[in-house]
Formats: C-alpha cells, sequence, structure tokens
C-alpha cells in the first residue's frame, strides 16, 4: 500500500517546514505532493528548495486559485492506492495517519473521514465556529442521507480511484461539500475514526469564515438539487498490504 499525501499550500512557511517533518516520519510508504497556491510568504521558495528531494513532488499554481482548485490539482499528479487531505497548517496530527487508512486496508470502506467531534482530544476554541460546523453537518446528512458527525473536517481519506473519478468543482473551501455529497450519491462505503485537533486562531493563521459557510450551505444545495452531473461509481480491488520484510539476523534458521 502507498499513500499519496496531498497538501495544499497558501502562505504557510511558519508552519510548513515543522509539518513536512511529521509527515515523513509515518512509517508508511508515501509521496507528498505539495501544490503551493500562489503563496506570497516565501512558502513557494522553500518549496522549490524541495523539487530534487526523493519522495516529494512540487507544482505551483499560476496564482491563487483556492484550496479546491489546489486539491483537484493534487489528486491529479495522485499515484498511490490511498490518498489523502493534510493541510499546511499544524491543526491535523499526520501521526493518526495508520489509524484513518486502516479501514480501506481492512476492506471495510472506500472513504475515511477523521472526525473532530467523535471523541478526540481537541483544543478549546471558537464555540460558535463549532456550532457553524456541527449545523453545515446536520444538514449535510439531511441532504445526503448519510450520518457523518464531521463534514468539513480536513482528514478525508480516499481510494485513489474514488477521488480521480468525482468530477469535482469547487475552487474553494466548497471542496468538503461538494466531495461528501458526491461521495454519497456515488454509494460509496464511508468510514469515520476519531482524531486529534489543534486548532489554531484567526491570529496564528486561520483561513475560513463566515463567508465560507454560507458558501458550503449553497455548495450542499448545488450539488444535492441542482446538479445533473452522472456520479459514476468505480469497480474497486482490494489493497494488499506489504508484508513486513524479514532481516537474515533476525530470521530464524530452518529446522533440519
Amino acid at each position: 500500500m502507498r499513500l499519496s499525501v496531498v497538501i495544499p499550500v497558501y502562505n504557510e512557511m511558519r508552519t510548513l517546514p515543522q509539518l513536512l517533518e511529521r509527515v515523513n516520519t509515518v512509517p508508511l510508504d508515501k509521496e507528498i505532493i505539495l501544490v503551493d497556491d500562489g503563496s506570497k510568504d516565501g512558502s513557494r521558495d522553500y518549496l522549490d528548495t524541495l523539487r530534487e528531494k526523493p519522495g516529494y513532488r512540487i507544482v505551483f499554481q499560476p496564482h491563487n486559485m483556492g484550496k479546491g482548485a489546489a486539491l483537484r490539482e493534487g489528486f491529479r499528479q495522485a499515484t498511490g492506492d490511498v490518498v489523502i487531505v493534510q493541510d499546511a497548517d499544524l491543526e491535523y496530527d499526520p501521526a493518526e495517519y495508520p489509524t484513518l487508512v486502516q479501514p480501506i486496508l481492512d476492506g471495510k470502506a472506500d472513504v475515511v473521514y477523521g472526525s473532530r467531534f467523535a471523541g478526540g482530544p481537541h483544543r478549546v476554541l471558537y464555540f460558535w465556529h463549532s456550532v457553524g460546523n456541527k449545523c453545515l453537518t446536520l444538514i449535510s446528512n439531511m441532504l445526503t442521507d448519510i450520518n457523518l458527525t464531521d463534514m468539513e473536517t480536513c482528514y478525508k481519506v480516499f481510494r485513489r480511484e474514488v477521488i480521480q473519478s468525482l468530477p469535482l468543482e469547487s475552487n474553494r473551501f466548497g471542496f468538503e461539500p461538494e466531495v461528501t455529497v458526491k461521495i454519497a450519491r456515488a454509494g460509496y462505503r464511508i468510514f469515520e475514526v476519531p482524531i486529534s485537533y489543534n486548532g489554531r486562531t484567526y491570529e496564528e493563521g486561520k483561513h475560513i469564515g463566515l463567508k465560507d459557510a454560507f458558501e458550503a450551505l449553497w455548495v450542499l444545495l448545488k450539488y444535492r438539487f441542482f446538479d445533473s452531473t452522472a456520479i459514476r461509481k468505480v469497480e474497486l480491488t482490494a489493497i494488499v498490504p506489504a508484508a513486513p520484510a524479514i532481516s537474515m539476523e533476525s530470521a530464524e534458521a530452518p529446522r533440519s
């Protein structure tokens, strides 16, 4: 099993090196796809230094196009068996990748959502922000007839064939509700697992706001009632995890 980690980047120089250090320590075979969305804080220059390093794929958008557009390009570039979305800040912990991919490896899921509201530890922050998230998740569940607890989570994990087959259009934060509606319409198996969450304040660089909440509501309604695009469910085969390597020194000598 190979994991493709897709990271949209927009002015995240303060946290990006530490985030990549954490991603690299995860004991999984992986490729790291970084899509810079027109950063102006030095992130672009930093990413340019990673071009020749093994395991990295660096993509520069021609100008700021939005998180959804950056993710579409990252998904298009992915070659792994499983694809995970990772924000470039430090709100989500890459150490949880093994837990997130396990339902797919077990053959139980085609898509996994990491839920911030399913019992994991989290930083205490904005009350009304959490209310907004839960309201959008409730509306999403009503429109799709699924029972997620956290539709807006960053940690979404897909079989590569699933995410590459979806006709995604949203350029900004509308990606979250759009992909949720289209996964539900296609009938893919979805699992949720609890994750930790170390949210940041607006002073620390948080981008999403009230305007994005109204956009998410419109996107939910648009792709549930006004989108006639055919959603094709692709056939999937089981992913077989690689067997752990056994060193010659630790291998038991054959019995006579």
